[in-house]
């Protein structure tokens, strides 16, 4: 029936969602399920995939949707940042780059998968097996830490994500409540609407509160699953809207620098790894396909499409508005119903997003939480948490209601690390004892340095500018133009 035909597909895009970035608990009830069904015997695990797996196509489908998100929408005012020669080069050599580290990883997992006998392997036993391989006595005694470090980092990542969503939901709402009176029905006219001053941009944060902690408390994957159906469709209907929008009436382009400061630049390369967010996806995929040695190929495909689409709506979208491009090319858009429908739908495609990235982090501090009390604690421990997470994303997103700076900043801080500082450190670590060439571990050595660079100064910069006192803490969105 088409019904259940559309539930099972929505449940197998939301168990793949929650997967994407591979928490120790889940990655260990997988590998168990994978051996009992094996009944030990990985010569099983073909005829397994042939079966259970997805195909290349669907692989493909969830590779570029788990780079869907607000990081895209940033990207225009990344390429200001860059300029309009600079940036799309950028973007097109930091995405080569990133499939390059996704490979390794794939390659690193898949060495440890036939060296220990087991059917699949996450980014944090990856990271762990890795180090015990090391020619470093030290490193193999601490390789356990390789294991914190990237869980670590992957609480961090996707709650960083949380707290960019906030910033994004309250932005975009603030916008059109504030417009609201000025809204038309014509969207092809060209007049200056005031906007009418309501409340502060933290206030519509704390707005917001109470339905995030409703929807964190939602542990049924079957129930997350509808959420993250209606999130793909209101997101994938509104960037349709947006790039249709953004290549009408393109201004003269030679007008644009070619190349931005330096010191932009770094806010440039944080939201450009930020929006490459799909390293967590790559090993849960390699894992579900049917084919696994199609898999290579389709990584290269799908990373080839993303890039291509972050160049496109990042190079039209500051074309189109140039220097007034803002945070998120949705707070351009006119001021017309038609429009304000569709960013309205990106809202709320935001806001069932928010509940998918949460359950990430939720799934690896709960379980170790709920290990150290007694069974009839568990529950209201659980709740708690969750409750005492959406609490913080709100406060982190309260202190820092830049959206630009918030997707730089966690974008610098833990995405170059998960996608470009790790694995390179991690393929040296694997194969130095077996022999590599040391063109690879200077290539390998050259993409660490690049991406601890990007931490550093990204880092640095999306400070500096939160702590400068010229910066007010609103929104720059005292007029709209309407087109």
């Amino acid at each position: 029936m088409p019904g259940t035909k559309s539930a099972s597909s929505s449940q197998e895009a939301v168990d793949l969602k929650l997967d994407l970035r591979s928490p120790p608990e889940s990655a260990k009830k997988l590998q168990n399920k994978d051996f009992s069904l094996l009944n030990g015997s990985p010569s099983e695990l073909p005829s397994l995939e042939k079966t259970k797996g997805i195909t290349a196509f669907q692989t493909l489908v969830h590779l570029v949707k788990g780079n869907m998100g607000t990081g895209i929408l940033g990207l225009p005012l990344a390429v200001k940042n860059a300029g309009i020669l600079m940036g799309p080069l950028s973007l097109l050599a930091m995405g080569f780059i990133a499939c390059h580290c996704m490979h390794i990883l794939v390659r690193c997992a898949q060495h440890f998968c036939h060296r220990l006998n087991r059917p699949f392997m996450d980014y944090a036993d990856t990271v762990m097996h890795g180090l015990e391989a090391s020619p470093s006595a030290w490193l193999r005694k601490h390789a356990h830490w390789g294991r914190h470090m990237v869980s670590f980092f992957l609480i961090l990542t996707q709650l960083g994500f949380c707290c960019v969503y906030i910033v994004f939901l309250a932005d975009n709402l603030k916008q059109v409540v504030e417009a609201i009176n000025g809204t038309t029905n014509n969207c092809h006219y060209n007049e200056t609407v005031i906007l009418t001053p309501t409340l502060d941009s933290r206030l519509y944060m704390l707005a917001f509160l109470p339905v995030l902690v409703l929807l964190a408390l939602i542990r049924n994957l079957r129930v997350l699953s509808i959420f993250s159906m209606l999130a793909n469709l209101s997101m994938l209907l509104s960037l349709v809207i947006i790039a249709q929008y953004s290549v009408q009436e393109i201004p003269d382009p030679s007008r644009l620098p070619l190349i931005a400061s330096w010191k932009t630049y770094s806010l440039f390369f944080g939201t450009a790894i930020f929006s490459f967010e799909s390293i967590g996806v790559v090993l849960p995929l390699e894992n579900k396909m049917k084919n696994t040695r199609r898999f290579p190929a389709i990584l290269s495909l799908g990373m080839f499409i993303i890039t291509a689409l972050y160049i496109g709506i990042g190079v039209l979208g500051y074309m189109r508005f140039e220097n007034d491009i803002k945070a998120s090319i949705t707070l351009n858009l006119p001021n017309c119903w038609l429009y304000q429908s569709f960013k309205l739908l990106y809202v709320a495609g935001i806001l069932c997003t928010y509940t998918l990235q949460f359950y990430v982090p939720a799934e690896i501090i709960i379980p170790f939480a709920i290990s150290q009390v007694s069974k009839r604690w568990a529950l209201l421990l659980d709740l708690s948490i969750r409750f005492t997470m959406v609490c913080l994303t709100c406060i982190l997103a309260i202190l820092i209601p830049r959206l630009d700076l918030v997707i730089s900043l966690v974008g610098s801080v833990s995405s170059s690390a998960l996608a470009l500082i790790i694995p390179p450190l991690l393929e040296i670590a694997t194969y130095y004892s077996e022999g590599m060439s040391p063109l690879t571990i200077v290539k390998d050595a050259l993409i660490s340095i690049l991406g601890f660079m990007g931490f550093v100064a990204g880092t640095y910069q999306a400070l500096d500018e939160l702590i400068q006192p010229g910066h007010s803490v609103t929104f720059s969105n005292s007029t709209m133009l309407i087109q």
